[in-house]
Parts: C-alpha cells; structure tokens; sequence
C-alpha cells in the first residue's frame, strides 16, 4: 500500500509542477469538470471551456481565457434547435471523453485539446493540441478587445469546402492549403461554414470580421481567427456524408421556406427600367414572341427626383404603379422592386427613424447624388419593425409587388470599415457584429412578411449571406460582377461553395452587371458568346435571373437569330425541367436538401474531384459542366469545340443530348459548340419533365415525360401543391414516388400521399427509356417506350 501510495503522490507532484512551471501547459490544462443537462464545463487553470450537445451528431464548443462565459444569445442558432440527446462521460489517464450514439468527444486534460472520433474511436478531427483554441489581446479600430482563434489539423488528403460566396476570388473551390478573407463587405461575402471530405463540417459563432487561413504548417492544419470577441464559439457536425452536415446545420440555424413555384422561372431585370410603360413592353415584348417569364423587376432610382428611403414611385414616370403590378399579374407576370436599408436626409422615412434612435452613422456614399446616406440599425427590433411598416405601407401593399430585392446590404461603406467596427447597434459594438447586417436585416423583412402577407410565399434577392440566412427565404446573388469570361468562370466555383456553406439558393446577374461600369455592347459576338455560355449556365443555377447594363432580354435585337434560338431554347429547357425542380426545391425544405452540388456531395471517395472548381450536380440526375472559355466567337458556325470533362467514378453516364452512354472514372473532351452546355445524366436517374409552358403555372404537368436514364437502379419522388401559399407547411401537398428496378426492367410508381386544391386526379405519364438518339435534348421524345394512365393508386410496369 506504501509503494502505491507514494507512486500516485509522485505523479501527482509531478503533474503540480508541470503545470506551475510550464507556461505553455498551465494556460489550458483541465482542473476540473462537471456534467450539466446539455453537456459538460471545464474549469481550467486558466479559464472556462463548455461543451454543449445539441443532438448526437452536433456539438458546441466554448471557450474563454477570462474567468467565465459571457451569456450569449446567438443570432444564427435557433433557440429551439437541441433536442434531448443521452451522452455519457468517462475518464482515464488523459483524456475526459463524451459520448453520444453517434460518436465520441475527447478532452486532453493537459491541453484541453478536442478530438473527435465516431464510436471506434478512429479521428474525425483533432484540434492543434497546442494552440487549439486561444484568445489573445488588441485593439482593433481603437477598441480594446480578444482575437478568438480555433486550430485544427488537416490530413494531406482532406478538402475543405465551403466559406460563402467571393465574387471577384480565386477560381479554386478547395480551400485546402489557400487562405480567405471574412469579412462581409462590398463584393466579398462570408458564410462561416466548412465542409470536409473527412466527413464533418464546422461552422463558426462569430460575427466579427474574421479570416481563414488553410496553409498552416505546411497544409496540414487550419486556423480561423475572428478579429474581436469574447470567447471561442464554434459547432461541430458529423455527416459523414455532406448531405448529412448540412441537414444538421439547417436544423441547428433553421430551415429554408419554400419559394412560389414562379421563383424558379425566368426572371427579367436591367439597370434599370426607367418607367411604367418601359416596365409593361418588356412584359409585351416576352409574351408577343412566347418567350418563357415569370418575373419583371424594378430596379433602383425609380424614385428619382425624390431621395432614397423616399419610398416614392415618381408619378412622372410610373403614373399608376398598380395598375402596371396588375398588368403584370393579368400577364402571369410576377413583379420584384429594389428596396434598400439606406435612407437620405430630409425624407419623412428618415426624419420617424431618426427621431426614435434607429439610425447607424454608418453612410453609403451615394454614387448618383453624391450624398452620405444612413444605414437603419437592422440589429434594433423596434427599427426593423419601423422600416418594414414604412416600406410595407408605402410601397408593397398599396401596389402588391410579390418579392423584394435586398440591395446594399453589407453595409456597403466603401473602404470606411472602422466607422462599421465603431458604429453602435442595439446588440453591441459594430466590430462584434460586421457581418450580420444582411441576417438580422432579412429577419426583420421575413418575419413581416410572414405575418403581414399570409397568402404569399416570400422571395427575398439579397446581397450578401450570414449563416442561418436560408430560413428568411433569401437568395444570394454574386453582386456587381463585371461582363468577361473571368468574372464568368469565377462564378461557378463561388456558386458551388456558397451552397456548400448551407444557402440552398443562389444566383448571379447573366452575362455580368456592367463593363468598366457601362453597359457593354452587347451585339458584338464576343459579348453574344458571353452571354450564350452565362445563360446555359443560369438554367443549372437555382435561381434563373437575367440582370445587369444594357438590353439583354431574350427577344432584344442586340442578339442575331442564331443567339435568339439558342437561348429560348435553353430558356425551354428550364421550364421542362420545372417539375424536377420543383420537386428538388421541396426537398431543400422538407429534407434539408442541396441542388446545386459539389462533386464531393456524391463523391466524396473519389479524390479526382475534390479539386474541380467547375463541374457540378443539378440535383441528383444532372452533372453540369459550364463552358466558361471563349471558345466560339470568330469561328465558322458548328465548328467542333471542346471542353474538358471527369466523368466521376464508380457511375456511368449518359450524354443528355445524344443518349451516348460513357463509363465514370475518365476524362473527355465534350464537344461544346455554342449551342451545346455539355451534360451528362447519372445512369440510375429519373427525371420528370413538364409541358412547354410560357410560365410556371401556366398548365399542369399533364403529360408528364418521365424519362428514365438505365443503367443503375434509381428513385425520384414528385411533388406538388399549390404553388403560391404556405399550406403546404399543414400538410396540404401531394408526392408520388418512383422507382426503377434496373434488373428487372421495371417501373413502379407508389400510392400518391396527400392532396391540395386543384390536384390532378387522374393524369398521364409517357415513359421514356433513353438510349442513343431516344429520348434525348430538350424536345419531347418522339416516341413514347409506354403510356401510363394514373390514377393515385400503385402501378407496376415491365418494360
């Protein structure tokens, strides 16, 4: 007993002095811990950890240098997002380990570093067990305050995915071994959210400006620094697949609502529409020449003379602004208007919100009037409930605009980022708060939205994304990019990543927002190339929106016949495609679903694509390979142009215009003339394919062409409801599931499931099996493989 006795007071005296005499081991080591109803807490000798479980599968992690955790209530994290989850803890020697029925979490007791292993212990990730969570003083701005870092390894073959969307950055989409800037601010966006291939995903609790860097140690580690806080923040999600991780993040920041059908049609913008009667001649112009629309936007300045934040239609120009948002609807054209969080001086608008406190000193220098406008102050609840009142009254319900185009709302102070650092919110100071101004600004706009307008889903086109922001039902669009083929080919790897970074929808103004800010002309062929390849581009992007300097409408005479029929033809190619997209944008709502694809969604284990910046998934059947060279202009029309392909491994493939079937785990030459946005289907894929219609609602999905690409067994489910309201979330929607036996050669499609208003009892599928030169490109096929009158009760048919 002696002998045991003293060895366990050696080490004991040991371990004391380690930790009095080693500087580096006494700032993290563990001293005690207590388990609490939603994790545990460390006190450690030199400050406080906390670990949360949320859910089996997701765990927060805080830490602070300082004697204790500052409360917090986060403004991305439902209050309601854990749910009861059982965990365990247990010790040994060195490490304090927690365990839920999904994976374990294990503390260091020397370093308080954080591994995280599934339930066999094999690592998931590993915090730097140096340096795996730190504070460190500065001033920043003049403001005293903490860098908060986090440090985590990274395996040489891991890739990193994710972090928002950088219009004008590199055209890399794997952030393993480059770094990125944080920082909301005019064209450069941020969404603190990763994604590895290593099967977890990380999202950040900081509001700060702050930066990633992925080249650390030679690129096997990572460290994100937020330039001000109190405390290291951060969530852990375990996938393993990505689908997995980003359902976790939306259940933990909140789901995405579901957009009116019509938001997933054409939507037709320019800078700018200068009256009521050039608004309704576009709208004239679409339907005369039956060209596909379902939107017409109202750019900025359609105040002008008044002021901005005037909220004042100039009845010079617009004598009856709902008269012309009633000729729209009488067209089956939805309307969307440009208002934005900035206000001048001397208008009423501005003077009520000046008057109660709910102003910023934050300015936009106006770039028209010359004028320093303020910023409300989005993080104020009662502010946002004066602006939206404002903005509602004067200028949404009187005329009924169906959506809202959240311009300008980074805030965009040009390069005066220490007046946002010093700026006052109702939360805190502007430096712990720089890049949540979109979030809280889309808060205010949705959650009105919801209780004002019950009957209307709705559409919010915003600049600039946070994390959580796909639960105000915003878009993200890429901001004022310019008309070349580089801003062109640096969209799409910005597009993936954003979605990636769990925002299920995003955009990009096609063909580019200005040239050297003019409108460039658009009838030379460089710029009819250019805007040819954007626009394929934007049929395979959630949202499909023209927008920019200068006329580029589809019947515009700036484009020659060939250009005019090419584009309608892609144009048709969407609009088939509706009852596939639709069904998918469902899915991102009901099961936290992802349509435009990384490769690593669905093959993550093939390394070849893990560095493909602009190639991508459409859902679960289309892999869309963007031409983004100029390749064309010049040449003799159908000249033979290429682009280079990896068809991802362990799949086949089917040319979607030819029906040619190719073996995954290669890479071609696609032919890609300038009519042809090369695309290939995965072999074990069903896709439904509507009527051509001139709108999204314009006729029911009767007949459907079910075209069904053999090779792979394959399940796709239908959805429908209808199309512009929020019953859906009562459960008044119906979904027919289909499968495809492809051993068997055959075809099943399932009882229907529920019912809505209007639904279609009895409807027609013409089933294609598509095979070389059968069932191929945009057209209908010509020849049904089998008719299959249905009727809500299962069919099974052999072919």
């Amino acid at each position: 007993m002696k002998t045991t006795y003293g060895k366990a007071l050696l080490i004991t005296t040991l371990m004391f002095l380690t930790i009095v005499l080693n500087p580096n081991y006494a700032k993290s080591a563990v001293l005690t811990y207590s388990k609490t109803n939603d994790g545990v807490t460390f006190k450690l000798d030199k400050g406080v950890m906390q670990i949360n479980v949320f859910r089996p599968d997701v765990i927060e992690v805080k830490y602070t240098s300082l004697s204790s955790l500052v409360p917090k209530q986060s403004l991305v994290v439902k209050k309601d997002s854990k749910s009861l989850t059982g965990f365990k803890v247990s010790e040994d020697n060195q490490e304090i380990v927690i365990t839920t029925s999904r994976m374990k979490v294990k503390v260091n007791k020397s370093t308080n570093a954080i591994r995280y292993t599934d339930l066999h212990d094999v690592v998931i990730l590993a915090e730097d067990e140096s340096n795996g969570k730190a504070m460190t003083a500065a001033t920043i701005a003049g403001i005293d305050t903490y860098k908060c870092e986090t440090k985590f390894k990274s395996p040489v073959d891991e890739a990193l995915f994710g972090l928002g969307c950088h219009p004008e950055d590199t055209l890399s989409i794997n952030y393993k071994g480059r770094n990125q800037s944080m920082a909301i601010k005019y064209m450069t966006g941020a969404i603190p959210v990763l994604l590895s291939t290593k099967g977890y995903g990380l999202m950040w609790d900081n509001y700060a400006a702050s930066d990633f860097y992925g080249t650390e140690d030679e690129n096997t580690a990572y460290r994100y620094v937020s330039e001000s806080g109190k405390m290291v923040d951060y969530y852990f999600f375990y996938g393993p697949e990505f689908d997995h991780i980003i359902s976790l993040y939306r259940q933990t920041t909140g789901e995405a609502p579901m957009f009116g059908k019509w938001a997933f049609g054409l939507f037709q913008s320019q800078d700018r529409y200068q009256s009521q009667a050039e608004v309704l001649s576009v709208k004239d112009k679409y339907r005369n020449n039956k060209i596909p629309l379902d939107c017409i936007v109202q750019d900025w300045f359609y105040w002008e003379p008044n002021v901005i934040g005037s909220h004042v239609m100039d009845p010079g120009r617009y004598p009856n602004p709902k008269l012309m948002v009633d000729e729209l609807h009488k067209d089956n054209v939805h309307a969307m208007i440009s208002i934005w969080p900035v206000l001048a001086k001397g208008t009423p608008n501005y003077d009520e919100l000046s008057k109660a406190g709910l102003l910023t000193d934050i300015t936009w220098q106006n770039v028209m009037t010359k004028t320093f406008d303020n910023y409300y102050d989005a993080h104020n609840e009662k502010a946002r409930q004066m602006y939206w009142k404002q903005a509602k009254e004067q200028l949404i319900a009187p005329y009924g605009w169906d959506a809202w185009w959240v311009d300008q709302c980074e805030p965009d102070n040009g390069a005066l980022l220490d007046a946002r650092r010093n700026a006052s919110f109702a939360t805190g100071k502007g430096i712990d708060y720089f890049n949540t101004y979109s979030l809280m600004h889309s808060t205010g706009l949705y959650n009105n939205w919801r209780k004002d307008i019950p009957g209307k889903r709705a559409f919010f086109l915003i600049r600039q994304s946070f994390a959580g922001e796909q639960r105000n039902a915003a878009a993200l669009w890429s901001s004022d990019i310019t008309c070349t083929f580089r801003a062109f080919k640096s969209q799409v790897p910005q597009a993936i990543n954003a979605c990636v970074s769990g925002i299920p929808y995003w955009t990009s103004d096609i063909g580019g927002y200005h040239y050297k800010w003019t409108a460039p002309k658009w009838s030379t062929p460089a710029n009819r190339e250019l805007f040819t390849r954007w626009f394929q581009f934007g049929v395979f992007s959630p949202i499909f929106r023209i927008h920019g300097k200068g006329e580029r409408a589809l019947f515009s005479d700036n484009w020659d016949a060939q250009t005019k029929a090419i584009l309608l033809n892609y144009d048709n190619l969407r609009y088939r495609l509706l009852p596939y997209i639709y069904s998918l944008a469902w899915k991102v709502t009901h099961e936290n679903y992802t349509i435009m694809r990384s490769l690593a969604f669905d093959f993550k284990d093939d390394r070849s694509v893990y560095n493909i910046s602009d190639q991508y998934m459409f859902g679960p059947a289309f892999l869309v390979n963007p031409v983004t060279e100029q390749l064309y202009t010049g040449k003799i029309s159908k000249a033979t142009m290429s682009r280079n392909v990896y068809l991802p491994k362990s799949v086949k493939w089917i040319d979607f215009w030819t029906g040619k079937k190719l073996e995954g785990g290669q890479t071609i030459a696609a032919d890609a003339p300038i009519e042809t946005l090369p695309l290939y289907i995965k072999a074990g894929s069903i896709v439904p394919m509507g009527p051509f219609v001139q709108y999204a609602t314009e006729k029911k999905a009767d007949p459907t062409e079910l075209r069904i690409y053999p090779g792979a067994d394959a399940q796709f489910t239908i959805y429908e409801d209808e199309n512009d309201n929020y019953n859906y979330e009562k459960g008044v929607y119906a979904t027919i599931a289909l499968s495809w036996n492809d051993r068997t050669k055959t075809l099943t499609i399932q009882n229907r499931k529920g019912t809505f208003p209007g639904m279609l009892r009895k409807r027609t599928f013409n089933v294609v099996l598509v095979r070389e030169n059968h069932g191929v490109g945009v057209d209908t096929a010509d020849k049904i493989d089998r008719t299959i009158v249905y009727d809500g009760k299962m069919k099974e048919v052999k072919f």
